[in-house]
């Protein structure tokens, strides 16, 4: 199948697991291509789509904005969403899928909907960005789980074969 993955980075590291995702994907036998949320025009030639933020907040305006200028199509195909960011030990913040990512899983129709921990690099931030994350007391690390993320790309893979054979069994 044809997975086109949409992700919004702001410092590498939820692309980082975009690519990890699609390395899962790839290997077993999909079509895949990692995006920029901001680079996509459209999804008509995806046959599945995984879109992902790093949350700040909220998710990320360019994945925001995909989400609802392509509902209509994404509503169309297998869509899986996930999210970046919790940091520190115990993960901070405690709140494992942020409101308007459930409301856009439960719109869409999605399959799965994810937060994996994120990364935090302070000596990569800008002056102003360390500010704020200090100000937060956000934990500097690399806090993601690559285990994790493997086994939900590998659920997907099991889920897009699944779908496959049975379109190809019920001649769709």
């Amino acid at each position: 199948m044809r997975v086109e993955i949409a992700v919004a980075s702001k410092h590498g590291s939820t692309r980082e697991i975009a690519d990890a995702i699609g390395s899962v994907l790839a290997d077993g036998g999909h079509d895949v291509r990692v995006l920029d949320a901001e680079d996509v025009q459209d999804f008509t030639q995806a046959e599945a789509v995984i879109i992902g933020s790093a949350v700040y907040a909220r998710w990320m305006k360019p994945a925001r904005h995909l989400l609802k200028r392509h509902a209509a199509d994404l509503a169309k195909v297998p869509l899986w969403l996930f999210s970046s960011g919790p940091l520190g030990d115990p993960l901070k913040p405690a709140e494992p899928i942020p409101e308007e990512l459930e409301e856009a899983a439960a719109d869409l129709g999605a399959h799965g909907c994810v937060v994996f921990a994120g990364k935090l690099d302070l000596a990569a931030l800008s002056a102003r960005d360390r500010l704020v994350a200090r100000a937060l007391r956000a934990e500097d690390g690399d806090f993601r789980n690559w285990e994790d993320i493997r086994k939900w790309a590998q659920s997907i893979d099991v889920t897009l074969k699944l779908i496959s054979r049975t379109a190809t069994a019920t001649g769709r």
